[in-house]
């Protein structure tokens, strides 16, 4: 699994440990964990407050500490051999329905075009919006890219491939408009250094570092990136990097690409998950609200 996986695995965990401290023993055991317990923190869970929205738990957040409860309770009885509570007894419950966040294409033309190309931040963050956009690329996919897979030619073929979750590769796609300022970025790279998108201000990098992987630019840089130039549009909504990934979509099911390939594009290993965008972008719905609806 990729670091970040692992490291919310361990957030998880924790808190379940922490949560097991507190309510039965400060030296618990697996066979401490009981349908009881895991029912005390599903109630404790769907109790709390986000620090962050000042609101309680959403479903679905309360699902994820649980799917990392049945997924440690599974490895302890499968690969560890220890007779502990079985993990199907913990029950996730459904997730609520949520409705993707995404921009019209106008709003996307308006993000795309308040940078200012005058200088090499300005031409870095357009490279990097337009790959967004045009791939449909995580965050964390985009900052793992590296230079040297970005030649002229590889450029101008305009495919390239990348690792998602998973470890899944998949196959993704430049834009012409994409392939433009991705060659401006690259142009005004005069440095051997290994990442694609690196930083041009904040602390300095590292000593030890002669591949430049200190100025890897992070997930949260360019969330950062990305609301800031939406205020500068004029966007009047809460958007990051993965909104983007949203309208991606969006915009691909609305002009007709069927959901299968939408899915390999997005690199969803359930087509379920690609199905979140369809009935906001199924026309022949429309079609029939037109002819039967329209008076």
């Amino acid at each position: 699994m990729s670091q970040g996986t692992i490291k919310m695995y361990d957030f998880y965990l924790g808190d379940f440990i922490e949560f097991t401290k507190k309510t039965i023993s400060q030296d618990p055991k697996p066979l401490d964990i009981t349908e009881d317990l895991a029912k005390r923190y599903r109630l404790n869970l769907n109790r709390r407050i986000s620090a962050k929205s000042k609101k309680e738990y959403k479903r679905s957040t309360q699902k994820v500490y649980l799917v990392a409860l049945r997924s440690f309770l599974k490895w302890l009885s499968i690969l560890r051999g220890i007779d502990t509570l079985n993990h199907e007894k913990i029950a996730l419950g459904r997730s609520e329905g949520r409705i993707p966040k995404f921009l019209d294409a106008q709003s996307v033309f308006r993000l795309l075009s308040v940078q200012n190309t005058n200088k090499r931040s300005g031409i870095r963050d357009k490279a990097i919006l337009e790959v967004l956009f045009s791939t449909g690329l995580r965050v964390s996919e985009a900052v793992s890219l590296n230079k040297k897979d970005f030649t002229p030619q590889a450029i101008e073929r305009g495919e390239f491939s990348v690792i998602g979750k998973g470890r899944k590769v998949r196959t993704v796609f430049l834009s012409a408009s994409a392939k433009k300022s991705l060659r401006r970025y690259i142009a005004i790279r005069k440095d051997e250094f290994i990442p694609l998108f690196i930083r041009y201000s904040g602390k300095s990098m590292d000593k030890e570092d002669l591949e430049g992987n200190s100025l890897r630019l992070t997930p949260r840089s360019i969330e950062r990136m990305v609301k800031k130039y939406a205020l500068n549009a004029g966007i009047d909504s809460d958007i990051s990097p993965h909104t983007l990934r949203h309208s991606y979509a969006t915009d691909l099911l609305s002009s007709g690409a069927d959901l299968r390939s939408v899915q390999e594009l997005l690199g969803h290993s359930s087509v379920s998950t690609t199905q979140i965008y369809t009935h906001i972008t199924n026309p022949r719905l429309k079609e029939v609200h037109e002819k039967f609806h329209n008076k």
